[in-house]
């Protein structure tokens, strides 16, 4: 007998948080948040809902504020651009964003969404958690805000707020149907019409509670609105709908899995007297009547061996810097194979370092190895293996009075700590970090060694929460930077990562 491959729940494990999502024909095309990371607001492509690709990013630099360039003692960790909207409207693709950053509103459209370019326009004010919305009688909407949801008109081809236009409160409590003691006020606005009939859905997080769909319904845009609670389960939630060719439709929504980010889930939708009704009897199931997933790499994350044959992007897709790179200071060409990151100011800690290179975790487990040419460090400098967040670890080889040293260094107390220093008496070493967010254990393991064979675990356990400063799932990261002197670079053969456990503990 053959067993049917179906897909599991959830779909990405992996940090891919505010999902907005459009068909094209038998195409679908999801939009997600990476905040304060560059290039950001990725696009990623799927013919089956199940097994996603990068396919680009609407912008490769949201601003070019200090907080976003780590620039003069600013960051904007958590900030940079929030969820976005996608849609395909008249033959071109829009995907919007909003930024206390920028403190603007961003619209990205292109008529090719794999390949782009993408034209960018903004304004004020940042519209919190818009749903950008094309109606059928040729006007054009944001509905955004939290609690009270608010409606404003666009030009019609949404280059700004269409003169003369006041915005509306459409909803005064967004939250109502979840109970209003207090908790999040409903936010994440994402809108839907079907069968004439407008669907709003929002995310409430009653207190005492969990994260919960609301959905409200309406004949016209501007009301009066009826909402329902739609999903109380596990907390998945905040999304809206999506349909299949064959007509079946689905509600992706995603759920905080503590250290490996927010990590996207669907549930089946079938529609009874006019609604949307989400999961199996109000629960999220295990398996879905999809094909089953192949896997996250190559797709979502994937190993680099920083090889470039003429015509490749110097970084592909997988890649984002954390803040806005200084390009001068990194390259794939200079040695070929090797990714090169130069020193060209001091810094006083890693997350305020610039040119720092990650890529996501993966759940349930996971592991990133490097092997480092430290033989051009300067005193001073430190490069290696991050898993970055707020609570970050580090693995990597520091060069003090002439000597180096390889270290570990913990920031599970919230502060770094260097746990164990090790002498290294040669100018390559290999470092290795493996993550495993099975039931949450959310704890990873440093390693390092001297011939690629032979691993010596180092410092200690790092547990990783997800801490709201940061606002996102742990990353691998490859780091290097100066404290006294600059000049110096650090040179990696090759990025790996592996959907296992190198060694398990």
């Amino acid at each position: 007998m053959v067993i049917a491959q179906t897909a599991q729940n959830p779909v990405i494990f992996a940090d891919v948080p505010d999902m907005a999502m459009i068909r094209v024909g038998n195409t679908y095309y999801m939009s997600s948040t990476t905040m304060h990371l560059s290039p950001g607001l990725p696009i990623m492509k799927s013919n089956d809902l199940i097994n996603w690709q990068l396919v680009g990013y609407a912008y490769d630099t949201l601003t070019t504020v200090d907080a976003m360039s780590l620039n003069n003692g600013n960051s904007t960790y958590g900030r940079g651009s929030w969820a976005s909207s996608l849609r395909y409207h008249n033959g071109l693709y829009y995907a919007t964003t909003f930024a206390q950053t920028s403190g603007r509103t961003h619209i990205y459209t292109t008529k090719n969404i794999e390949k782009g370019p993408w034209k960018e326009v903004s304004f004020k004010p940042s519209y919190h958690d818009h749903s950008l919305f094309f109606d059928d009688d040729g006007r054009t909407y944001l509905i955004y805000g939290a609690g009270k949801l608010r409606l404003v008109e666009l030009t019609a081809d949404a280059t700004g707020v269409k003169p003369g236009t006041t915005e509306q409160v459409i909803i005064e409590n967004a939250s109502t149907p979840s109970g209003t003691g207090g908790g999040l006020p409903a936010e994440g606005s994402q809108l839907f019409k079907v069968n004439g009939k407008y669907y709003l859905f929002n995310i409430s997080w009653p207190r005492g509670g969990m994260r919960t769909v609301i959905i409200h319904r309406a004949d016209k845009i501007t009301g009066p609105w009826e909402g329902r609670v739609a999903l109380q389960d596990l907390g998945v939630a905040q999304g809206g709908l999506i349909d299949t060719p064959d007509g079946k439709w689905f509600s992706y929504l995603f759920r905080d899995f503590g250290g490996v980010g927010r990590i996207p889930y669907l549930v089946p939708v079938e529609w009874k007297d006019g609604w949307p009704v989400l999961g199996e009897n109000g629960k999220v199931p295990q398996t879905l009547n999809l094909p089953a997933s192949k896997g996250l790499i190559p797709g979502i994350v994937n190993s680099d061996e920083f090889t470039r044959k003429k015509g490749d992007p110097a970084l592909p897709l997988v890649w984002q810097w954390n803040h806005n790179p200084d390009n001068s200071l990194w390259s794939v060409s200079e040695r070929k194979g090797f990714l090169r990151l130069k020193t060209g100011r001091t810094d006083t800690s890693f997350v305020m370092a610039r040119n720092t290179l990650t890529q996501r975790t993966i759940g349930p487990e996971s592991t990133g190895s490097t092997m480092l040419d430290v033989s051009n460090l300067k005193d001073g400098d430190f490069a290696g293996l991050s898993l970055l967040q707020k609570n970050y670890g580090l693995v990597g080889v520091k060069m003090e009075n002439g000597a180096k040293a390889i270290v570990m260094v913990s920031a599970s107390s919230g502060k770094p700590v260097e746990v164990q220093r090790v002498p290294l008496g040669q100018k390559t070493v290999y470092l290795k970090a493996e993550c495993d967010f099975r039931d949450r254990k959310d704890t990873a393991h440093f390693f390092y060694s001297l011939d690629g064979k032979t691993w010596t675990a180092i410092g200690d356990p790092l547990k990783m929460p997800y801490t709201i400063p940061h606002f996102m799932g742990y990353r691998f990261g490859l780091f290097n930077y100066a404290t006294s002197q600059t000049g110096g670079f650090a040179d990696f053969d090759y990025f790996r990562i592996s959907d296992k456990l190198g060694q398990k503990q």
